[in-house]
């Protein structure tokens, strides 16, 4: 079945789960094999080059019939041509800088990324020889992009919606001056996903995800991927990932897919959820700003309704009090669970200085807007008015406790 004329939920569902052709068991089966029989030498030298179309398989670090199923389905959300799975999102960002940049490089990247993705490209791409500037490119700021470029740069590299403060990047923008400058576009897409926003449409050349995030939407598995052309991706995995080994397990990738093909009905839930919680908190007395471009207060908030479908279940908020009060408050909910990551079907807080972006100095840390005393919100597919409640009695024990 051609599913590229299909809507996206209905893609979730159908691309890349198609029945076992062996079997015809409507839910393909899980290839837990390291490696392949192959019928013979010619089969065999075919399929160790890395047949990245699933005709043959030789050895599961070079494809297995799982994993190409959950990338074809990512593939067909993001209007890409191919996709490459890694064991995470970090694995995932990784092997898509590293494949292209080599000794001598310059990459640009946006100063406010996941803590992770800054410290790679701060502390360890220097170590091989590859320099980096980080600036801003939120709003208007985009054109820094095209000052900070160099005739060795490679790559520009952006999220949008950002971690953790929700700011927004012109992405076609941003892809008209990377290309003006001979370089590539890629844009980390975990927080928007490919059913709120697909960045290739705008001009990017890779899109990235923590598949471990909203697209599995579960909590459990870690994951990543990489998507863009049938070229680009295709020399990540025979020339890259094939030698370094980061793949994603079938055991995985079978969960993933399951988890993608609810992903269109959860972000619908999460959106509107996400909503009525940003205005509360920004009438909220205990709460001093809220950073969520559903906001009409929020600086990207035009330029997310031009390239967003919906603004997305992430949002971040400072509490009177600083730091001392975000702890009271992230130890006084009981909804919301203190964990690191997002994108599940429950309710996630988390302490973005001291957890996803510790990795950061305090001076870079302020210098993009991440206050000592801001809290992370995953908002949920819970009851809303529940999640509300849960907020607001943790924000009124904050204000007894400190007594402001």
């Amino acid at each position: 079945m051609d599913t590229k004329k299909l809507s996206f939920k209905t893609r979730a569902i159908h691309a890349g789960s198609e029945p076992d052709p062996t079997t015809g068991s409507h839910v393909a089966p899980i290839y837990r094999t390291s490696t392949f029989v192959m019928k013979n030498v010619e089969e065999a030298i075919a399929a160790g080059y890395g047949d990245t179309e699933g005709k043959y398989y030789a050895y599961t670090r070079y494809g297995n019939p799982t994993v190409h199923a959950v990338q074809r389905k990512i593939a067909a959300l993001e209007n890409a041509e191919a996709c490459l799975m890694a064991a995470s999102g970090m694995g995932a960002i990784t092997t898509a800088l590293l494949a292209v940049l080599s000794a001598g490089d310059h990459i640009v990247a946006a100063d406010t990324v996941y803590g992770g993705t800054f410290g790679f490209i701060k502390n360890i791409l220097p170590r091989f020889g590859i320099e980096a500037t980080t600036i801003s490119t939120i709003g208007n700021n985009v054109e820094n992009i095209r000052k900070a470029m160099k005739p060795n740069t490679k790559i520009v590299y952006v999220e949008s919606p950002c971690n953790p403060t929700l700011a927004i990047t012109d992405i076609k923008k941003a892809a008209e001056i990377a290309h003006d400058g001979g370089a590539l576009l890629y844009v980390d897409n975990t927080f928007a996903t490919p059913y709120l926003q697909q960045p290739l449409s705008l001009g990017a050349d890779i899109v990235l995800h923590s598949t471990t995030k909203y697209l599995n939407g579960h909590g459990d598995l870690v994951g990543g991927a990489i998507v863009g052309s049938k070229k680009l991706v295709h020399k990540m995995d025979a020339d890259f990932m094939k030698w370094m080994g980061g793949i994603m397990s079938p055991t995985d990738a079978a969960s993933l897919s399951k988890g993608i093909q609810t992903l269109g009905i959860r972000m619908d839930v999460h959106c509107s959820n996400a909503r009525k919680v940003a205005e509360f908190l920004d009438n909220h007395h205990m709460v001093e700003k809220v950073l969520y471009p559903g906001l009409k207060s929020h600086p990207g908030h035009e330029l997310a309704k031009k390239q967003m479908k919906d603004f997305g279940g992430m949002m971040s908020f400072n509490v009177r009090g600083g730091f001392e009060a975000g702890k009271i408050l992230m130890d006084s909910v009981k909804l919301f669970s203190l964990a690191t990551s997002l994108g599940n079907v429950d309710s996630l807080i988390q302490h973005s200085a001291s957890m996803s972006h510790a990795s950061m100095s305090k001076e870079d840390r302020e210098a993009v807007g991440i206050a000592d005393g801001q809290v992370r919100l995953s908002i949920g597919i819970e009851e809303v008015e529940e999640i509300i409640q849960d907020l607001d009695q943790a924000l009124n024990h904050v204000e007894n406790k400190l007594n402001l």
